[in-house]
């Protein structure tokens, strides 16, 4: 019965706000840490829904993937997680916003590549209504090591 009373809420909360969008990104990163040890160049798309919390606060959904090119020098292979989770998005000014994504990253490639934690903190930029740039710390927590990575990108509200 708790179960219920928690799904009909968060129904209830969602169909009442008014505000929702869709936002699309697309990023390129370098590999740091232990990441840098075996990559040498990142790139990510990330989607994600946003409801209006409050005038300055959003949250939502958000996947997307992250692909990770190996050093041929070290490794022959690529490395790619899909990152699932939810995204919260706080203005902190007309063209600052603080956010940060969190939730799981799925391990696509290499095989038998681990899943893990899953976060990445950004700030953004808002060129326009429609467009802001993106400055993200990735980071998915493996079993022993961790993959990060610092992108730049931008991210479009359709």
């Amino acid at each position: 019965m708790k179960k219920l009373f928690l799904a009909a809420f968060a129904v209830f909360a969602f169909a009442s706000v008014n505000a929702q969008e869709f936002k699309a990104g697309v990023s390129a990163g370098l590999p740091i840490g232990d990441a840098g040890d075996l990559a040498t160049f990142s790139i990510a798309v990330d989607l994600g829904y946003l409801f209006e919390i409050s005038d300055d606060f959003q949250a939502g959904p958000t996947a997307g993937f992250n692909h990770s090119f190996g050093d041929s020098d070290i490794i022959d292979e690529d490395f790619s997680w899909i990152p699932v989770g939810a995204t919260g998005r706080y203005a902190v000014s007309e063209e600052f916003t603080l956010g940060a994504d969190l939730g799981y990253g799925i391990g696509v490639a290499p095989d038998g590549i681990e899943s893990g934690f899953y976060y990445a903190p950004r700030v953004q930029y808002g060129v326009s209504e429609a467009l802001d740039i993106v400055l993200a710390f990735r980071n998915i927590s493996l079993d022993g090591i961790t993959w990060s990575q610092i992108t730049l990108g931008v991210e479009f509200g359709l």
